[in-house]
This record gives structure tokens, sequence and C-alpha cells, in this order.
């Protein structure tokens, strides 16, 4: 039987991934097959030809590896150089020392939303990852107590702040002011990444325990470890050719030169490249390394995280599986039936199409193109809260079919049991105290 009503639809997404959660955590099934079982379910339920099937996963698998494959490598290759030079224990060892052993988490918090703000989730877990790690051996914290609230302001600066692909795209949809989103975004994402990171954190450490990853030993024949400085330089240099694009986006019109010239500078591609090839110059000078143990670094750095691409690139089908067999879509007009207040159906409508097909940026466009006829009706609706919901219900209940659920779970080495008790418990608690954060501040405005 061929689904076609939206029920039928969202019933059809609902038995799909719940199939490939149980191929997953039962079976024991590799994640990539899994996703692709997955994928041909909801494909074929919705009446899909199984030729059209497979060409819609194919092009879903290839576009997400198109916009993350690079940047995913790049990152664990400058990780990997932080990481073998030692440079990482300096940046650990120096910012342990300023806030003290016992404000680690406050030192984590400060580099997630320094660089959060103008990267990507991925690329700034992977850069970061190497100091979380030389954090916890330091302080001999428990792992997830310093990791859960990186993931947590990360989550947050990408989901509700420009210059983040979902939150401009939503700003521009539904007319909102850019600096007003800022504000905004930081007066309600600081306590809402601080209530499901930090203080989350403390709670299911006692219920789920992860070791900490092992780092690299250091060779014997080095001659010592990059400076504070040096060390610096290198993780600030892709952080800081990218602000220069956000400056560029929210100072200079669009077509103007300069921002064309600093969009390319600041691409995180090209951004983590110079830092590469910097870390690569600077870390050889100061721990003796060779060019050819460079090229044995990123080699390992690479082979590592093959299988972890593979996956983020099947979550990416079978997302486009399900939105070709118009899950998103169906989602959609169901909550527009129930007539709800447009901050609260802005969220539904974007944590509906969040589940459905795994992604977050996909979530708040689709969602903003939705409501955009709403604002011609009311024109009361707080725009910048309407771009700060529907970010909020992006982030809701992030498991299986979502490319960045696999990336967390192979960078922190969790199960993915324990995935699904820490970081979909911590995006489910970003969407759901969002939502409450957005109605308390309107009721506010309101007074």
């Amino acid at each position: 039987m061929i689904a076609t009503t939206p029920g039928a639809l969202m019933l059809l997404a609902v038995a799909s991934i719940a199939v490939l959660v149980l191929l997953v955590t039962w079976r024991k099934m590799n994640a990539f097959v899994a996703l692709f079982i997955a994928a041909l379910l909801v494909g074929l339920g919705a009446g899909l030809a199984p030729l059209a099937v497979l060409k819609t996963f194919q092009e879903g698998l290839g576009a997400t590896l198109g916009g993350i494959a690079a940047v995913i490598a790049l990152g664990a290759m400058l990780g990997k150089l932080l990481e073998e030079s030692g440079a990482a224990r300096v940046l650990a060892e120096n910012f342990s020392a300023f806030f003290g052993p016992r404000r680690a988490e406050w030192c984590i918090v400060a580099l997630a939303i320094s660089v959060g703000l103008v990267t990507w989730f991925a690329v700034g877990l992977l850069l970061l990852l190497p100091v979380l790690i030389s954090l916890a051996r330091e302080t001999k914290r428990p792992f997830l107590l310093l990791a859960i609230p990186l993931l947590a302001f990360l989550s947050v600066m990408h989901g509700l702040m420009p210059p983040h692909p979902g939150p401009v795209v939503a700003v521009d949809a539904l007319g909102a002011n850019t600096g007003r989103v800022l504000g905004l975004g930081f007066l309600l994402g600081l306590p809402l990444a601080a209530l499901a990171g930090p203080i989350f954190a403390r709670w299911i450490v006692r219920h789920v325990v992860v070791p900490t990853p092992a780092a690299p030993v250091a060779g014997e024949t080095r001659r010592g470890t990059p400076s504070f400085a040096a060390t610096l330089f290198v993780v600030s240099l892709p952080i800081g050719l990218m602000l220069l694009a956000t400056g560029a986006d929210l100072l200079l019109p669009m077509g103007h030169g300069w921002r064309t010239t600093l969009n390319f500078v600041g691409h995180p591609v090209f951004a983590l490249i110079v830092a590469f090839l910097a870390a690569a110059v600077i870390f050889q000078r100061a721990c003796g390394f060779s060019p050819k143990e460079t090229l044995s670094f990123t080699e390992q750095s690479i082979a590592g995280i093959g299988l972890t691409l593979l996956v983020v690139g099947a979550g990416g089908g079978f997302a486009r599986v399900l939105r070709e067999a118009g899950v998103a879509t169906a989602l959609g007009s169901l909550a527009g039936q129930l007539h709800l207040p447009p901050l609260i159906y802005g969220w539904l409508l974007a944590a509906f199409i969040r589940v459905a097909t795994g992604s977050a940026t996909v979530a708040i466009t689709t969602a903003a193109g939705v409501l955009v006829p709403l604002l011609a009706q009311d024109a009361s609706i707080n725009r910048e809260l309407l771009v700060l919901s529907v970010g909020c219900g992006s982030l809701f209940l992030s498991h299986l079919n979502d490319g960045g659920f696999w990336i967390v779970k192979e960078s922190l080495g969790l199960t993915v049991g324990q995935t699904l008790r820490t970081w979909t418990v911590v995006e489910t608690l970003i969407g759901i105290l969002g939502l409450g954060g957005v109605l308390l501040l309107d009721l506010l405005f309101k007074l």
C-alpha cells in the first residue's frame, strides 16, 4: 500500500526511523547500510520508483559530502597536527592556567562561543576536539562534563546566530533585522546553552560514563613543542579569516568588491587550508617534524574519518529521499491545520521537518519559506523572535538521520546509545527550552 496522505506519510517516516534505530542498535548493522535500507523503505512506501529512490539517495549523499567533506577532512588534518605537535596540550595548559582547574567548563564555554560564532558546527567541533581531550586529561574531569557544554554552545551558535546559513536565510525570508537577531540570539542562546550544556552535563555524567579518547604520544625525536603564541595563531587563523567574511556580509552591500574577496578568503575550505599550511610550517620547525612525518599524520587523520564521511553522506541521502517522498511537506501541512500562534507554529514546523529530514539547515530554511504568507496577514508578529523560534525548532531531536549525530558520535568515541542519551537529549533540551524562552521574550515585549 502506497502512502499518499499527510497522515500516512508521517506514519511512514516514523516507521522508517524506527527501522533505522532497530537495525543500528539491536541488529548492530553498519550505519551506512541501515540508512540505505531506511531510505529504500520510505521511498518505496511513498510510491517512488526503485531506480528513483537509488538516484535520490545517491544525489543526497553527494550533495551532503560536497558541502562538508573537505571541511571535515581539513579540520581532521589540522586537529591531527595540533595533537601530534603537543600544541593542543600547550593551548589547554594555558587556558586551564588562566581559568583555573575548577573553571575548566568556563574555558570550554569561552572557546565554544568564540569559535562557534564564526564557524560551522562540524568545523568548530573538529578544531576544538584536541583542546577538549587535553583539558579533560589535564584537569582529570569526566570527559562528558566538558564535551557536552562544548556541543551545546556550538549548536546554539550554529542554529540561532547569523552568519550561519540557516539563520541568514530565515532573516532574509522573514524580513528580520540581523543586528536584533544577533542581540536577542545572545540573550536567549547563552542561558539556553548553559542549561542544556554544563547543567545537564553534571547530571548525565552520573549515568553515562565515557572514557577520554586517547591522544597521540609525541615522538622521542622532537625538539620541543610550539609556543602558546604560535599555537594560538594557528587556531585563531581560520576563525579570523571566517570572521572577516562575517564582517563583510554584515557591513558591505551585495556585489561589493571587498565583500566578494573577503567571502573567498573567509570560506571555510580556504580558511582551513591556509591554517593547515601555517600549522605544517610552524609545527615542523618547533617540533622537528620532517615533511614525511607531516604527510603521514595527514594520511592517518583521513583514514580515521573515512567511515564517518560515508555515514554522514548516507544521512544526507536518507534526508533527500524523505524530502522527495513528500514527508517534509506533509508534516508542514499537518502543523498548519492546528491553527497555532505563529511563534509556536513556526517552531513546530521546523521541528517536524528536522525530525523527518535530519537537517537543521533544511528545517529552518523550509519553515521560514512556509511562514512568509503569515507575515502579510499579521503585521504584529515579531520577526526576530520568529527567526529564533524557527531556529530552536530546527535543533530539536537530532537522531540517526542527522549527519551531525554521526559526527558527534565518531568524534567523541560514543556508541549509538550513548549518543542518543547525550547529544540527542542536549538538542532536544535546546529546542524545547528555546521555545519557552522565545515565548517569554514575546510576553515581556508585549507588556
